[in-house]
């Protein structure tokens, strides 16, 4: 839940901490704008994960790739941001591809490591479908490390999270590797 007060407060005192003087014009304005952003955040957090059974025969794998997300690095809040591909084998049911979307965008809208990133993401969708497999990856540049301490931007940081037979078939682990390459 979200405590607008508290975030105002707290960018108030992030921006004087600073140095920064708060009722400069373009500043005034910022502890409320930041406050309003994560409200926002937070409402795109919950959605309802549509399944659909009639499709029960389907057994293939399904990616949805190159998803964009923006995210906020728990350790310094800063972004990291990047894309997302998903896929999955069903198990007599599969979901609207938009929730494969809103699943990584949920997820993302939270300080946040990469890592746990992807394994919840594979984890919600490894619960929702019940699937016979889930793969995950997230390609991502982190502005902690192309802004500050090493300075090394362009680089990207790249995570898996493998399920099932995504896990335990080296055949469709590789199929899912070269399919989001293409």
């Amino acid at each position: 839940m979200i405590d607008k007060g508290k975030i105002v407060e707290g960018i108030k005192l992030f921006l004087e901490g600073i140095g920064e003087d708060i009722t400069r014009e373009g500043i005034k304005e910022t502890p409320e704008r930041v406050a309003r952003m994560w409200e926002e955040f937070e409402k795109e957090r919950t959605f309802d994960f549509k399944l659909f059974e009639e499709y029960s025969n389907y057994s293939e794998m399904i990616i949805v790739k190159d998803i964009p997300f923006y995210s906020m690095c728990e350790h310094h809040l800063l972004p990291f941001f990047g894309k997302a591909h998903i896929a999955y084998i069903p198990n007599k049911k599969i979901c609207g591809l938009s929730k494969l979307v809103r699943t990584v965008r949920a997820m993302a809208l939270k300080p946040q490591v990469q890592e746990r990133l992807t394994e919840e993401i594979a984890d919600i969708v490894q619960k929702e479908l019940e699937p016979l497999g889930v793969g995950v990856v997230i390609e991502a540049e982190h502005l902690c490390m192309s802004m500050r301490g090493v300075r090394s931007p362009g680089h990207s940081t790249i995570t898996s999270s493998l399920r099932g037979s995504f896990l335990n078939d080296m055949k469709t682990k590789e199929e899912f590797f070269k399919l989001i390459r293409q």
